[in-house]
């Protein structure tokens, strides 16, 4: 941001905005280097000066009287006044794609949006951003706006119907933010502080790194690449698919675009690596000159390779790519430029477009890359690849950086979060989530800052037979993080998925469900925080079990069903559980014996599983795994 003659508050305390309540008010902005601030927060003022950047904030004692404030700084070059500022509660939203899913596309947008307007609900979206460093000032495209026709659709729909919920109930002015981004995984949300706490240090050196030396920090994760690619293939040092003599069979790319889009049957619905490969003819002065290489947009992400060395990896999730070309890597003649693109989910490729493509030089001169491509898919796609840790959506704290860090010490009431999806099949999840949440409440300066945590939809083929699930096991372990949170707080949304769209949008019923769990853990209201949760699994004398719940709002009851549908009995071995129905019996579920071993019970361990299962709030019970045990 740069200085203006007068002072400039920042997003946060600037028109509009809301001051938490009951917490110490923190007031930033921008000014001339060295210049003295005199900032009027109501009947209090405190006078400071910007430091060396231009940045001022003064701390001011905490306000208990919600309604409307006067705030306003000036210095001998002028005087900014913030209009419309209020003392309410203010609630952070945050997580990937269903928690950034706007109003306009939720379900029932045009009559939610058309009766949206309510001058005491104000909106922020932090706009995405991704940084090696942490970052002071939010985008100047981030401002609070009153919740309005003009405002809402744009806005995160869970994070809105929730806000709008618990203004029916707290009484006080309600500020919401909004800061996510879709597909990222949590690892990128937790700062250097978490990051080091789940023994991921290194990482954070290496993005540390890359943003003071990056061709440095693009060299040693190609070598930490190019080392998990022999230890899981095998190939020898030299025999690698990216050496120029590379012997793949190589055949013409149909054209720019997806794979799944070149009629090629064996790529149709193909997830995994392709290798890609084109030469460039360089004359001796194109080649001794400083290059960037320009390769539109890599889906999901590329690793590339000139001549057998390496240049870099894609680090912007379905965003254009630009690496700079490290000296002595090109030669006057034939270069041969190799890339290998894995693809996880959906469409994957080289998907251009052909004008962005190009190896362009410091002289301004280019060679263009749009066409002349040969491919061949990869005989191994072995999993695990790493990924540079200064990504945007698998990085190591860069959306922290760019996106929460920017917050500075805001006062919170409490923060929702949804996010999971990306993080299915990758162990550890339970570390990582209370890592991030130790730290956020470090940096806004309440050890007992309120977490609310979405317990993922279903998504994905309904299945016939009891399975494996990743979805299920991180519902699992959203619920065994939370347990293990006096703080926080978990929102079943298993029955609120669809099957076929992993964004949903029933967004109302989670908004309410979020700001119900929110009543509990932030304002203290007398109901389960986390509705119904299976506690133990307790062997009957019939082979069977009885499965006893906490957090239950009166009875369980079934749907549409005399039984309780979605229950597994297991034995020791993977593939041994079957399905069985579940009797209600008041507070418990009994599971008769079907004289098979029973060691441990499931329930909805499916992706997208069907369940029936309800207390009387009503709220679902979601997917779980228990151990049988004996007695009481």
């Amino acid at each position: 941001m740069p200085a203006a003659a007068a002072p400039a508050f920042d997003a946060l305390s600037g028109d509009h905005s809301v001051i938490q309540r009951d917490r110490p008010a923190l007031i930033r902005g921008r000014a001339d280097p060295g210049e003295m601030i005199t900032i009027t927060l109501g009947a209090a003022t405190q006078v400071v000066t910007a430091d060396a950047q231009g940045r001022f904030q003064a701390g001011f004692a905490a306000l208990t009287k919600a309604g409307p404030i006067a705030l306003s700084a000036r210095s001998d070059k002028g005087q900014v006044t913030a209009r419309d500022v209020v003392v309410g509660d203010v609630f952070l939203c945050s997580g990937q794609s269903n928690m950034e899913l706007e109003v306009r596309n939720a379900q029932d947008a045009m009559g939610q949006i058309r009766n949206s307007t309510d001058g005491q609900l104000r909106l922020m979206t932090v706009p995405r951003d991704a940084a090696d460093q942490p970052r002071w000032d939010l985008s100047s495209a981030a401002s609070w706006k009153t919740a309005s026709p003009e405002s809402v659709p744009d806005f995160s729909a869970a994070c809105y119907y929730m806000a709008r919920d618990l203004r029916k109930t707290a009484g006080v002015p309600i500020g919401a933010i909004s800061s996510s981004w879709g597909g990222s995984q949590i690892s990128p949300w937790m700062g250097e502080v978490a990051q080091a706490a789940i023994g991921r240090a290194d990482r954070s050196a290496m993005v540390k790194l890359h943003a003071s030396d990056p061709i440095g920090a693009e060299r040693a994760a190609s070598a930490e690449w190019e080392g998990w690619w022999r230890a899981a293939t095998g190939d020898a040092v030299g025999q690698e698919p990216w050496q120029p003599g590379s012997t793949l069979g190589w055949a013409d790319v149909p054209k720019l675009g997806p794979w799944e889009e070149w009629g090629v049957s064996a790529l149709s619905e193909f997830n995994g690596m392709v290798w890609f490969r084109r030469e460039i003819i360089l004359t001796a002065a194109q080649a001794a000159e400083a290059a960037t290489l320009s390769l539109g947009t890599m889906d999901d992400v590329g690793r590339v390779w000139i001549n057998g060395s390496p240049v870099g990896m894609s680090a912007k999730a379905w965003q254009p790519t630009s690496l700079t070309v490290p000296p002595g890597l090109l030669k006057a003649g034939r270069n041969v430029l190799i890339i290998n693109v894995m693809d996880n989910y959906a469409n994957g490729g080289l998907l251009g477009p052909a004008s962005d493509m190009a190896l362009r030089f410091a002289d301004g001169g280019d060679v263009p890359l749009g066409d002349k491509w040969r491919y061949a898919v990869a005989a191994k796609s072995p999993p695990g690849a790493p990924r540079v840790p200064w990504a945007d959506v698998t990085g190591a704290g860069t959306l922290f950086n760019g996106m929460i860090a920017p917050l500075g010490a805001i006062g919170l009431k409490g923060v929702a979060w949804y996010q999971g999806e990306s993080d299915v099949d990758l162990p550890g999840y339970a570390d990582r989530l209370a890592a991030m949440m130790a730290e956020w409440r470090d940096q806004f300066r309440a050890p007992d800052l309120p977490f609310v945590i979405v317990q993922l939809a279903a998504y994905g083929k309904p299945t016939t037979k009891p399975s494996e699930s990743g979805w299920a096991r991180m519902r699992d372990t959203q619920y065994r993080a939370v347990a293990a949170d006096p703080h926080a707080a978990l929102a079943t949304a298993i029955d609120l998925g669809d099957p076929f769209d992993i964004h949903p949008g029933e967004k109302q019923e989670l908004g309410r469900r979020l700001a119900r769990s929110m009543r509990a853990v932030a304002y203290g209201e007398r109901h389960s925080a986390s509705g119904p949760q299976a506690a133990k699994a307790i062997a009957t004398p019939d082979g069977g079990a009885m499965i006893e719940f906490l957090g239950l709002t009166g009875a369980l009851q079934t749907r549409s069903a005399a039984q309780a549908i979605g229950f597994e009995l297991c034995g020791q071995a993977a593939d041994s559980c079957r399905y069985v129905g579940g009797e209600v019996e008041g507070l418990r579920i009994h599971l008769a014996g079907d004289g098979q071993p029973a060691v441990r019970v499931r329930y909805g361990w499916a992706d997208s599983p069907v369940i029936n299962l309800y207390d009387e709030a009503p709220l679902p019970v979601g997917s779980f795994e228990l151990p049988i045990g004996t007695g009481r």
